[in-house]
């Protein structure tokens, strides 16, 4: 018997489904389906294998970076740094589990937003720049590394991927379009970055084995993604989410105690932190919803799950009210809803990740909140189904 869970959505997704549904001629499906309900809830939650569940498996072994030493001018550390120093700091926020975005060499916003976090939990003045610029040159002496491009991304690279949702549909995977796609996502940057380090000819020409360029940041391993859902953790069940739509941010919250949860960085009449504030843990670049369908207030985080398929329904999208045409459309990294879904307790709305990481702050998505699949598939190592959010 096929074990269901349901979930619905009014935001760029609008149903789920963890896995198609076979035909009846077919043989029952080993997996368990992730299956739509009309509007109105997703109350009766079965499971996908969850992720303490699983067997060990072997992993194809990864191919690791190279640091590379550069010599470059460093820039005054107590002003917004340029250069080497400023893909330094993007590397350092990003691995403090602050992202500053795309990694560039360009700090923008979403850089000072991380920096503003960073000081807030070390107990320095929000807008100080000496501080993390002195931790940053220490923590990360090589900026960048030499990266192969592993044989294994031939399974993830499309690049006839169509993009009419018709002929989506009828694919297994929404996979990247080319190798340079794959690595800029890889090493949390993008394409026009990779040009920047490599050259326009190398990266259009890329292709397994090749070497290149790119920051020395963890990388987002996606061929380790196995579709699991994610059950609930004591500590991590516990904690709290503060997703902002006006500064574009989501700040996630230990427990308790709640006084340590103060106003975003910059808000007029924040307070001057005068201690480190340890309850923060971590902060992300989002995109949220068009306003007439964000849901905003006190939610709880329902359910998580890799590798979701996004039920695709034009009248839902454009107006909230589900239709009776739609269509299923496969995961990927090119998903309209990215390699994770994090649904709340307000049916239909969640976090999930994004085909075009470059438009976090920007574009709109229907009416959830977005982040880059490289941030969103951190989060199941911070908080957990049970967990409260707050979207303000």
């Amino acid at each position: 018997m096929i074990r269901i869970l349901t979930i619905t959505g009014i935001c760029l997704i609008s149903t789920l489904l963890a896995q198609e549904v076979a035909p009846a001629t077919s043989p029952a499906p080993t997996r368990v389906v992730l299956r739509a309900l009309p509007l109105g809830g997703d109350d009766d939650i079965a499971s996908r294998p969850l992720v303490e569940d699983l067997p060990a498996t072997a992993v194809t072994p990864i191919e690791k970076a190279i640091p590379l030493e550069t010599v470059s001018e460093s820039s005054p550390p107590e002003v917004k740094p340029t250069g080497d120093d400023a893909v330094r700091l993007q590397i350092f926020l990003d691995e403090s589990m602050f992202g500053p975005g795309v990694i560039d060499g360009k700090p923008g916003l979403f850089s000072q937003l991380a920096v503003k976090s960073w000081n807030e939990v070390n107990g320095h003045p929000l807008d100080d720049w000496y501080h993390v610029n002195t931790a940053a040159r220490e923590a990360v002496p090589n900026p960048f590394a030499t990266a192969l491009v592993p044989e294994l991304a031939k399974e993830w690279i499309n690049p006839r991927l169509p993009t009419k949702k018709a002929l989506q549909a009828e694919l297994k995977r929404m996979s990247y379009r080319s190798y340079a796609e794959f690595m800029s996502e890889r090493y949390h940057t993008d394409v026009p970055y990779l040009i920047v380090l490599n050259g326009s000819s190398k990266i259009n020409k890329l292709k397994p084995r090749d070497s290149l360029i790119v920051p020395n940041v963890t990388p987002f391993y996606i061929e380790k993604l196995s579709g699991v859902m994610y059950k609930p953790d004591e500590a991590m069940s516990a904690r709290h989410i503060v997703v902002d739509t006006k500064m574009n941010q989501a700040r996630i919250f230990e427990a308790a105690p709640a006084a340590l949860i103060v106003a975003e960085p910059g808000a007029e009449g924040a307070p001057v932190l005068t201690r480190p504030n340890r309850g923060l843990i971590a902060s992300f670049p989002i995109t949220p919803g068009k306003p007439q369908f964000i849901r905003y207030g006190n939610w709880t985080l329902r359910n998580m799950i890799e590798l979701p398929y996004w039920r695709y329904d034009q009248q839902l999208l454009e107006t909230g009210k589900r239709g009776k045409d739609s269509l299923n459309i496969p995961p990927g990294p090119n998903s309209p809803v990215g390699i994770i879904w994090i649904g709340t307790s307000r049916s239909g709305i969640g976090l999930h990740g994004t085909s075009d990481p470059e438009t976090i702050g920007r574009a709109r998505s229907a009416g959830c909140i977005r982040l880059a699949n490289w941030d969103a598939i951190r989060l199941p190592s911070l908080i957990r189904p049970g967990a409260s959010v707050e979207i303000r």
